[in-house]
């Protein structure tokens, strides 16, 4: 099942147009809208609330915060019927938040974590993609590549908090983030080779930059899942954490990072975003990796 929930480029059947989303919901404070439909600013500490389906406005969380975290945003993955899986609407709304806050001179440091216990990012909507046409594998892939470059490329520190299970997609969506930190019961893995394809979002560029070549091959082939600790053991993650009973210790050590980040990115933040391009910034569509010419009875058998 980790291995379906994975995948990145296995596309079939047709597809499903995403249904209107609602009105932009209104923030806490006075004249501020929420970057992506449903966000809604609230407290770290705030309690959180979770159906047993997540409508389509409310799949992607955008919260500014407010008093010593000023400048800090979270984008909250919320598909709790899907174990937010990246499908089409999601991608787009995440796309949207990211370009809007690469023109936000307000926002310092950006934070991606789950709103669903237990579950960072499980990958692919594979249930979604079995209904698309083929025609149309390409141009999804495409775009969650784009979306991930986009979130890469953003001018202001980004952390990955994550407090469960990301597979496939959801670990590269981890790996473009500067800084990832994770529960020591989170599990990590790129296990679409269980499926006999590749990453398809940038994983077999950045998981080597982590790790090493060497490593990162043997993970991809493996399709080995690991956790917390093995992940911080072998370079995959910046901090390992216990998780507490709230299901969010990830999430509260990447705010604490995030605060720590403040007062160097307000002074840096003028000339840091021409720096960062040129020397932590890679086009993943422009590079040549040994995985693109994987051998083929690797992934067949």
């Amino acid at each position: 099942m980790a291995a379906a929930l994975g995948g990145l480029g296995l596309l079939q059947g047709r597809v499903r147009l995403a249904a209107a989303a609602a009105a932009t919901s209104s923030l806490s404070r006075p004249g501020r809208r929420a970057l992506v439909r449903g966000g809604a600013a609230t407290l770290p500490a705030a309690g959180r609330s979770y159906g047993s389906e997540a409508k389509e406005e409310e799949e992607l969380r955008v919260r500014y915060l407010d008093d010593e975290h000023k400048g800090i945003v979270v984008l909250g993955l919320n598909r709790s019927h899907a174990k937010n899986a990246l499908n089409k609407n999601l991608l787009k709304m995440m796309s949207k938040a990211v370009d809007a806050l690469k023109s936000d001179k307000k926002v310092r440091t950006v934070i991606f974590r789950s709103e669903v216990p237990g579950i960072f990012c499980a990958g692919a909507d594979l249930k979604e993609r079995a209904k698309m046409h083929s025609s149309e594998v390409s141009s999804f892939v495409s775009k969650a590549r784009a979306t991930i470059n986009e979130m890469a490329n953003l001018p202001v520190p980004t952390i990955a908090a994550i407090d469960g299970t990301a597979l496939g997609g959801g670990l590269e969506l981890a790996l473009a983030c500067d800084i990832r930190v994770a529960a020591s019961s989170a599990k990590m893995g790129l296990v679409e080779t269980k499926l006999a394809i590749i990453p398809g979002a940038g994983g077999t560029q950045r998981l080597p930059r982590t790790i090493g070549v060497s490593l990162a091959k043997e993970l991809i082939f493996s399709a080995r899942i690991v956790d917390g600790e093995e992940a911080k053991s072998i370079g995959l993650i910046s901090h390992v954490v216990e998780q507490n009973e709230a299901g969010d210790a990830a999430y509260r050590r990447a705010l604490a990072l995030a605060r720590e980040f403040l007062p160097q990115v307000t002074l840096l933040q003028l000339n840091a975003s021409e720096e960062r391009q040129v020397h932590t910034k890679v086009d993943i569509s422009q590079c040549n990796c040994d995985f693109e010419n994987i051998k083929p009875n690797v992934i067949s058998n």
